[in-house]
């Protein structure tokens, strides 16, 4: 779970395109027609923070996130310095293991997303999560969270991606190289990130494993089932389409 430690500097510019504000209109829409009445929210895996912040604009009273890495932690905690008084005060950024975080407090709705639960590729560790996420839900709430979604990753196989970016200061590329282990039902993205300075010219090199689990439905079922959640739905991230085999990002949902 210490696998963005090393390029958290990085993070945001790497996913700069990533939509946060759409994606946290599509959590709270969801919210709303399923948990109307939601006013607080536990995320597991907060990362910088940046869906913590929307929700909190979009009128959520308080959400506590939790993250492993301190160098994201602290890309969150700069955030609130430039926000106005009344939502900084509604969030909160705690150091953790999304596996035995616990705090003495319930929520309306506990979410996990951006993938932060594809990064547990043992069921053990899933179903530790998963307690976590139940443990912390009022009688009633909801839990969302994103991953990746089996049937797609093996029909449409991950391939080789480069991705490049640049600032004022800094040009970055990014090489992806997945490998494929299906009898582990786990994908190894081994990142090498190459970070040039423009103005020394000097080139930085960074390398990163991400091991990926990819889900099925009937895992889901017997997870939430070991733990108290019952599933409410499941469907492809943002679009709401029914999951199927063009599917790579999923959410599924349940209530405690």
């Amino acid at each position: 779970m210490k696998v963005f430690e090393n390029y958290a500097r990085y993070y945001d510019l790497l996913y700069h395109d990533k939509d946060y504000n759409a994606e946290a209109k599509f959590v709270h829409q969801l919210l709303q027609i399923h948990a109307p009445e939601t006013r607080s929210i536990l995320e597991l895996g907060c990362g910088t923070g940046s869906h913590a912040v929307l929700l909190a604009e979009l009128g959520y009273e308080k959400i506590q996130g939790v993250d492993l890495s301190a160098e994201m932690l602290d890309r969150a905690a700069k955030q609130l310095i430039d926000l106005p008084r009344e939502i900084a005060a509604k969030l909160r950024f705690d150091r953790g293991d999304i596996r035995t975080f616990r705090v003495e407090e319930q929520f309306d709705a506990v979410i996990s997303l951006f993938h932060v639960m594809s990064y547990l590729t043992t069921t053990r560790d899933l179903e530790a999560a998963f307690t976590t996420a139940k443990t912390h839900l009022k009688s009633g709430g909801i839990f969302i969270f994103d991953c990746w979604y089996g049937p797609a990753v093996l029909s449409d196989r991950p391939t080789i991606r480069i991705k490049r970016l640049e600032t004022e200061e800094i040009l970055v590329t990014r090489i992806a190289e997945p490998i494929m282990h299906p009898n582990d039902d786990r994908v190894d993205v081994n990142y090498q990130v190459f970070i040039k300075d423009k103005m020394s010219n000097a080139v930085e090199e960074l390398r990163e494993t991400h091991a990926m689990r990819y889900l099925f439905k009937h895992e889901i079922d017997y997870l939430f089932d070991q733990v108290g959640i019952q599933l409410i739905d499941y469907r492809e991230w943002m679009t709401n389409k029914v999951a199927g085999f063009d599917t790579w990002g999923i959410y599924f949902m349940g209530r405690g």
